[in-house]
């Protein structure tokens, strides 16, 4: 008789995990209010989330807008990038990450990534660091944030700007000090999926007033500051925040804390009890960083462990087993039709342009440890680590039942 659940057999669990988004009376008596106020633009409910996540997070000044990825756009504007710069991003990530760069006419140059953390190599950023390099996004990925120490000192001895793409990591800490305030700014996405959310939104933190002026500025059409409302001093676009936004994230900024120290408590405890299984390696850690965000729990799965049995039939079998889990990015950002239709379709400045003055071929680009965590990597989202320990030990169970099983599976 069949013991696993993908031949028929009982799987480990049939309950659901957490459903998300979580909300609750906040969002409600915030919504109503702002709703009865009839003030659902841009105002108060916006001013209060941005100092209240900015305090959060360690960070002097906050600016909300449309969404992360404008976020991105207008850091980079704000910190001088332009056309024909060159910006360091790992190729492991959401595309807006070098998207952005793309739409100030600015070049991604990718840098691959620690096998063991997934965040973007330090060695690799400094032999990328060309003449023509104004920044570099490091993304802290699933919430883990990059070594900001050793980034700190590469980007001051080239003068180099950091936008930190924290948007896996609301809540993170660096030293004790949040995530997004740590390089000359940082943005957050609160689009569905993220840890706190409002369907849609961002913002981007900084300590520099003259940035948050400008971003600030760009976000509002290219009004100044303390301005006559109709003078526009810059070319800047409509990225605001509307209040009924701000009204749902004041109510989820309420629960973040502890759900991130919910979050972390599960993690460290999956951590623990996968650390040996063979075949699974579980992600590094690292002292320095006082809280961790999770937006996604990540471990590798080895194949050659697992008698070669392919990772989509691993994660097949575990589904079956009642856990949610999926293979993230199936390849990195440089094997995207955007990147590597060399000379096919729109034109793309500065790609397909002829100021930039050097050779862009992203179909030669080669970051090993990408390409392998692209086949090796194992997602389960975020709402999973807000269950309580005995679900985390179902998780266990259903991967230490697969592995005991392994000749069930073809």
């Amino acid at each position: 008789m069949a013991r696993l659940a993908i031949n028929g057999g009982k799987p480990v669990r049939k309950k659901d995990f957490p459903f998300w988004p979580i909300f609750g009376e906040e969002e409600r008596k915030n919504l109503l209010g702002v709703f009865e106020s009839g003030k659902w633009w841009y105002g108060e409910k916006v001013k209060e989330f941005e100092e209240k996540f900015a305090t959060f997070q360690d960070a002097k000044y906050g600016v909300t807008c449309t969404n992360g990825t404008a976020a991105l756009q207008a850091s980079l504007i704000a910190c001088g990038i332009g056309a024909g710069d060159e910006v360091i991003v790992p190729p492991y990530t959401f595309v807006a990450t070098a998207t952005a760069v793309l739409k100030v006419n600015a070049i991604p140059v990718f840098a691959d990534i620690d096998i063991e953390t997934a965040n973007i190599d330090l060695g690799d950023v400094k032999r990328k660091i060309t003449p023509k390099t104004k920044a570099i996004i490091p993304v802290h990925f699933a919430g883990l944030p990059c070594d900001m120490d050793l980034l700190g000192d590469i980007a001051g001895g080239h003068n180099l700007r950091i936008i930190e793409d924290a948007c896996h990591s609301w809540g993170s800490k660096w030293k004790e000090k949040g995530t997004g305030a740590l390089g000359d700014c940082g943005v957050f996405s609160f689009q569905m999926s993220k840890n706190i959310t409002s369907g849609e939104g961002g913002i981007v933190l900084t300590d520099n007033e003259e940035l948050a002026d400008a971003i600030r500025s760009y976000t509002n059409v290219g009004r100044g500051k303390d301005k006559p409302w109709y003078e526009h001093y810059i070319l800047g676009t409509n990225l605001r925040m509307t209040e009924l936004q701000a009204a749902i994230l004041l109510g989820q900024l309420t629960r973040l804390k502890a759900q991130t120290l919910k979050r972390q408590e599960n993690a460290t405890y999956l951590d623990e009890k996968l650390k040996d299984i063979p075949g699974v390696r579980v992600m590094k850690k690292d002292s320095r960083i006082t809280r961790r965000s999770y937006h996604l729990y990540i471990f590798r799965y080895i194949k050659e462990e697992w008698r070669g049995i392919e990772r989509d039939r691993f994660i097949e079998a575990l589904n079956k087993e009642g856990i949610p889990c999926n293979k993230g990015y199936p390849y990195p950002l440089y094997k995207n039709p955007l990147f590597s239709r060399k000379g096919e379709g729109p034109r793309y400045c500065p790609i397909s342009c002829p100021y930039y003055g050097k050779e862009i071929d992203y179909t030669k680009i080669s970051c090993p440890n990408t390409e392998r965590i692209c086949k090796e990597a194992i997602w389960v989202g975020h709402p999973v680590l807000l269950a309580e320990k005995e679900d985390m030990e179902d998780i266990v169970r259903a991967i230490t039942k697969i592995r005991e099983n392994l000749e069930e599976i073809k």
